[in-house]
């Protein structure tokens, strides 16, 4: 997970005090408070909005995890269940038509919860525990999506993953999948992950062996483009946290997931 602007956004607040940030379907505006010219929210006070947000908690081992009781699962919760309604009708409408429906879903605070790295860290990031977080593989699940990833499998639609992870991380992430209860199409042809050594051809505009200057957004639609012409996927539905998971087309619909703890441009 590349966060070159790691910064605490000021949604949690907001959603705290009711305003709806995240929706099914398109996402909404981004996040604008680098550029405000008025003094930013005190971060203490974001700090502890976050908290409230996640129902943050400190387990019997020491890790912090979300409450399935907090306004953050509860917002999953809706999006989830808009999220099934609609994949339910669009995969049926694409397997008549003869196409092959898929799903893709983002990683990182999209099935995978970070919420005890962000918190420890004070929501800050530094590659090297970053990586050692993530190789331990036991990040526990973002509500509800395992399931959403189970359900469209049932529902005859091909399940993507479109990560900012490293290909060095491969093995990790796909432990961790499996015991978050992902544990479909975990191998290499549905699982992209970032390969700044040996990147893919269809990346070729902005990344080259031992090359790479391709944004987020560049790499992860590039990745959508080709499960589309390459592989020959309608994309229904993509699953992110972040906007540049979602912006760049080749999606039919987004679904943003809340997640106040950093921005990724």
């Amino acid at each position: 997970m590349h966060k070159p602007l790691r910064i605490a956004a000021v949604t949690a607040a907001c959603a705290v005090a009711g305003v709806t940030l995240y929706g099914a379907g398109a996402a909404t505006a981004g996040q604008t408070t680098a550029n405000s010219t008025r003094e930013p929210y005190n971060i203490g006070l974001l700090a502890k909005d976050i908290d409230t947000y996640y129902g943050t908690t400190l387990d019997a081992n020491g890790v912090y995890q979300a409450s399935p009781d907090s306004p953050y699962a509860k917002d999953l919760a809706r999006l989830d269940a808009a999220a099934r309604a609609y994949i339910d009708k669009a995969a049926r409408k694409a397997l008549h038509k003869g196409e092959k429906p898929a799903v893709v879903f983002d990683i990182d605070d999209t099935l995978l919860l970070s919420l005890d790295y962000e918190k420890k860290n004070n929501y800050g990031y530094n590659s090297a525990t970053w990586a050692a977080y993530v190789d331990r593989a036991d990040r526990p699940a973002v509500f509800g999506s395992p399931e959403l990833v189970r359900y469209a499998d049932r529902k005859g639609v091909e399940v993507f993953y479109n990560s900012g992870l490293s290909e060095a991380q491969r093995s990790a992430a796909v432990e961790n999948l499996k015991k978050a209860g992902a544990e479909v199409n975990l191998d290499a042809g549905h699982m992209f992950l970032k390969d700044k050594d040996n990147p893919p051809s269809y990346l070729s505009g902005c990344a080259t062996p031992g090359t790479w200057t391709c944004t987020t957004v560049q790499y992860k639609s590039g990745t959508r483009g080709h499960i589309e012409k390459d592989l020959g996927y309608e994309i229904i539905a993509n699953f992110g946290d972040q906007y540049s998971d979602l912006q760049g087309g080749h999606a039919d619909r987004t679904y943003k997931l809340p997640n106040p703890t950093y921005f990724v441009g």
